[in-house]
């Protein structure tokens, strides 16, 4: 009796487990038919119906989605970074634009009397004014490690407050004007005045110079330097670039120029021509006052203006226009970086200069001596500048220009053309 009540267990059991498996089949199948959709998909096109219904669920069709895949594929580099850059100038409001116009010293930007570091007050000046950039002076670099901290935290300061790169600047022209290497903690590379160097006329050496340049400024964390000297010696009475210049020739100043600026560029740094429409000519400082130079436009062509067109026609990215008049060009004694007929005629329209146009610090005499911060500002972008170095009174200035933008001196399209060519070199870097 126990043998047949084991056996007719073991039955049920397997009528039981039978019918599991049947239940689990239907199942199965069930859902695989749901997964299909309910059987009208064919095999080949179930995927694209699949991706048809997310599309519709997200409000395009499916057609849209590939298409702009494609579209993303077939756009160029230049074509991708302009998008990038309309994208980034539309989320901006109006007071973060008029900031990345600036670069000032970090003085200017804290408050503090001499800033050798980066902390606090460093980044609650960066949220209140996301400027452009922040050049530093010999005060500022003590040594190696302070230098490479400070700009460290001053570049996620500043990426932080605005969202993309900061500009981390400085002096470095090499010879005469050396803010790091005239300082022996460094230990880094010095050289002879530019003057010395263009009388050899060795372009290799002049590339050498900018090569090694910018290989200690990046290892500290600079990104651009305000480097070379393009200005051409034409006047052998000036003291102002007679040892920053590499010499008299217009062609030569223009191969060594370009040679040092390619150096620097391979090591990752923005470099600059300075000074135009050139400061070889002039007789006096800009720094202390009022400088001119006689030459009119044709003669500024054939000699002080040959390695900036140069330097346009093989890419520089920007130019530092200084405060030198020219009457015999603009028929006024407007410095140049106040004159829309040097900049805009001459050295957009004319020249074909499209890249970013900085002014020479706004600070020096030939501007404070006429200018209000505020005037001077409002009338270099008005002439046709992109950024601002080092207005006398950086506050003054900066409101100067939203005024100037509420009253109609400016508009916001105009400060938009400026900032979209400083976000087309920071966005590329």
């Amino acid at each position: 009796m126990r043998r047949q009540g084991r056996s007719s267990s073991a039955k049920k059991k397997a009528a039981l487990a039978v019918l599991g498996i049947l239940l689990a089949a239907a199942l199965c199948g069930a859902a695989w038919i749901l997964l299909r959709g309910g059987g009208q998909g064919k095999t080949d096109t179930a995927g694209t119906d699949q991706d048809g219904r997310q599309a519709e669920e997200e409000g395009r069709p499916a057609e849209e989605d590939d298409a702009a895949g494609e579209e993303t594929e077939d756009q160029t580099p230049e074509e991708q970074l302009a998008a990038r850059v309309q994208e980034t100038l539309d989320g901006m409001t109006l007071e973060e634009k008029v900031n990345q116009l600036f670069m000032v010293t970090p003085e200017q930007l804290t408050g503090v009397g001499t800033a050798v570091q980066a902390g606090e007050a460093t980044r609650a000046a960066l949220e209140q004014h996301p400027v452009g950039g922040v050049i530093y002076f010999a005060q500022n670099l003590q040594s190696p490690d302070q230098t490479r901290q400070m700009l460290a935290n001053t570049s996620q300061y500043g990426e932080e407050a605005a969202g993309f790169p900061i500009f981390l600047s400085v002096d470095e022209e090499g010879g005469q004007v050396s803010r790091i290497a005239s300082n022996p903690a460094f230990q880094v590379p010095s050289f002879e005045y530019m003057s010395q160097v263009g009388q050899r006329g060795n372009t290799q050496e002049a590339y050498d110079i900018g090569s090694q340049i910018g290989a200690y400024l990046r290892d500290l964390g600079f990104n651009m330097d305000a480097a070379p000297d393009a200005d051409v010696l034409t006047n052998p009475a000036n003291e102002v670039v007679k040892y920053r210049s590499f010499g008299a020739d217009p062609q030569l100043v223009a191969s060594m120029a370009e040679a040092e600026l390619q150096g620097l560029r391979e090591q990752g740094i923005i470099g600059m021509y300075k000074h135009f429409p050139g400061h070889g000519g002039t007789t006096a400082d800009s720094h202390q006052g009022y400088a001119y130079v006689e030459e009119n436009l044709e003669q500024l062509m054939s000699q002080a203006l040959v390695p900036f067109q140069d330097g346009i026609d093989k890419g520089v990215q920007v130019i530092m226009v200084s405060h030198i008049a020219c009457p015999n060009v603009t028929g006024d004694n407007t410095p140049a970086t106040l004159s829309s007929v040097m900049i805009t005629d001459v050295l957009r329209g004319q020249m074909g200069f499209d890249g970013m146009v900085m002014t020479d610090a706004l600070n020096m005499g030939a501007i404070t001596s006429q200018y209000s911060s505020a005037d001077a500002a409002v009338k270099a972008l008005q002439a046709g500048v992109d950024m601002l170095l080092m207005p006398e009174d950086f506050e003054s200035a900066f409101q100067g220009v939203l005024q100037a933008v509420s009253d109609g001196r400016l508009t916001e399209e105009r400060i938009d053309q400026s900032v979209e060519r400083i976000l087309r070199i920071k966005l590329s870097m």
